[in-house]
């Protein structure tokens, strides 16, 4: 067969630079039993929240959330008629979601680049958010979320499904419960809960590592979607699993009443007498 000259031959196997990347040790983010920002270990203690809807006056819906120096905006738009004709269309509506970085959301150059970690983020925050939205009310619509991190210091993920369910519910979309997230990382013996990017990068040891996202309906206590990676145990992801139910319980609240306020905003002025 001859060869062909016009390609670069590449070698068959190969690694991807970040392996050889020196990551924080374990013992550098733990200092006399607390995290670097004060939290305790192996307890749902997440960051404080700070959220407010309604910032996109282009959007039908949108919401802001801050989780330590993790920032995220989102916008919906929609429902609007769909452009596929297909039977299940006709039936139900159809739910999209698109998750990117910002170029200057991460701290190290370049890992903002879409790729295939922006298209598995995409798709779990709509495999969790479509168990909560009544689509059968929006037959031959189109609802969109666009989720954008403007900086990512760890947990963006369960941040986004966060602020993609009060987007939604600020736009009035119809849905069963509102849609929480929560992150756990186990290093060993401890875990910590609503890691930072330093944790999220850390390396410990080998056995008993890996990372844990849960995504929570807290009203009907249904888990709508779960992403794991690492090694973990079956006993230390079912703790893991409880733990961050715990933790999206102590942010409801929070949602709540950032909800609560947004509707009272938006409502119009009682009658004169």
């Amino acid at each position: 067969m001859p060869t062909d000259t016009k390609r670069v031959r590449g070698p068959e196997l190969s690694q991807s630079p970040s392996v050889f990347q020196r990551r924080p040790p374990a013992a550098e983010i733990l200092s006399l039993g607390k995290r670097a920002d004060g939290r305790q270990p192996d307890q749902a203690d997440i960051r404080p929240v700070f959220v407010r809807c309604g910032l996109v006056s282009q959007a039908k819906g949108s919401a802001y959330i801050e989780a330590g120096h993790t920032k995220l905006i989102c916008c919906v738009y929609g429902p609007r008629e769909t452009e596929r004709k297909d039977e299940t269309d006709m039936k139900s509506g159809r739910l999209t979601a698109d998750m990117r970085f910002a170029p200057f959301s991460c701290p190290e150059r370049g890992s903002w680049i879409q790729g295939s970690q922006d298209k598995d983020f995409s798709l779990m925050v709509l495999e969790s958010l479509q168990p909560a939205v009544c689509l059968h009310k929006y037959p031959r619509s189109q609802i969109e979320v666009n989720v954008m991190v403007l900086e990512n210091n760890g947990s963006v993920l369960a941040h986004a499904v966060t602020c993609a369910s009060l987007a939604l519910a600020d736009a009035g979309i119809e849905m069963y419960d509102l849609v929480l997230g929560c992150s756990m990382r186990q290093d060993g013996d401890y875990f910590v809960v609503d890691p930072t990017y330093k944790e999220e990068n850390s390396s410990g040891s080998v056995d008993n590592q890996g990372g844990l996202t849960v995504a929570f309906l807290p009203s009907l206590n249904q888990i709508s979607g779960l992403q794991s990676d690492g090694e973990m145990t079956e006993e230390t992801l079912a703790a893991g699993v409880r733990t961050c139910i715990e933790g999206c319980y102590k942010l409801y609240p929070v949602i709540q009443q950032a909800l609560t306020k947004a509707v009272r905003k938006a409502a119009p002025p009682p009658p004169e007498s």
